[in-house]
């Protein structure tokens, strides 16, 4: 493929070019967490994390981390003016309680249809991860996924129906990936952009699947 894939940080900015102003948001563990650096900075964006952090900044310059602040994937991060600390139980609460607008998981497989495949692969020897993610998935109002589109063996990670363990049933409304951005639909997928250079039929091809334009 000649097309230059999005970067992690490019990517992250993607997907925070879609989150609206006054947006109450959840970041998963791994490449979400980089969105948060890519917020714009006139823009009231309120940052959930799972341990218990609401009001969450970006990452702290070097030589300036605190480990007693730290996100759910225990990165150090910034608290912003009116930021608070709270209980585990009570941060599950906003989770499922449909309190919070948007939550950015990465992924393994998602399904044409939205549902999320992101805990285990089901291999003997994987560590199960659910974390949070089940209560995210469905307790957010609307559900993101960031990742690669393809595994490290070529594979697309979109997929008509998933084969791991799934996380959540028709719960991702957006898969946002270094090749191009998808809209879940109960219809499929349906095209939203794509990186310069890759065409609507050669995405089709990479993915396996009809995508609406």
């Amino acid at each position: 493929m000649s097309h230059a894939r999005r970067t992690k940080d490019q990517l992250a900015q993607r997907v925070a070019q879609d989150i609206r102003d006054g947006a109450y948001v959840n970041l998963g563990i791994g490449m979400p967490t980089l969105v948060a650096n890519h917020l714009p900075s006139a823009m009231e964006v309120v940052l959930h994390s799972e341990n218990g952090i609401l009001g969450m900044g970006p990452a702290p310059p070097d030589g300036e981390e605190d480990y007693d602040l730290i996100n759910a994937g225990k990165q150090p991060v910034t608290l912003l003016p009116g930021g608070a600390f709270f209980h585990h139980a009570d941060s599950f609460a906003m989770m499922r309680g449909g309190h919070l607008d948007i939550c950015v998981l990465g992924a393994f497989q998602v399904s044409a249809q939205g549902d999320l495949a992101n805990w285990h692969t089901g291999d003997k020897d994987a560590i199960p991860a659910v974390g949070g993610a089940m209560a995210l998935a469905i307790g957010a109002k609307e559900t993101w996924v960031m990742m690669d589109l393809l595994t490290r063996q070529g594979e697309s990670k979109v997929v008509a129906q998933c084969s791991y363990p799934l996380t959540g049933i028709g719960c991702v409304k957006r898969i946002y990936t270094d090749l191009a951005t998808l809209e879940c639909t109960p219809q499929g997928l349906r095209l939203v952009d794509t990186v310069e250079g890759l065409g609507h039929a050669e995405l089709e091809k990479i993915i396996g699947l009809p995508i609406a334009a």
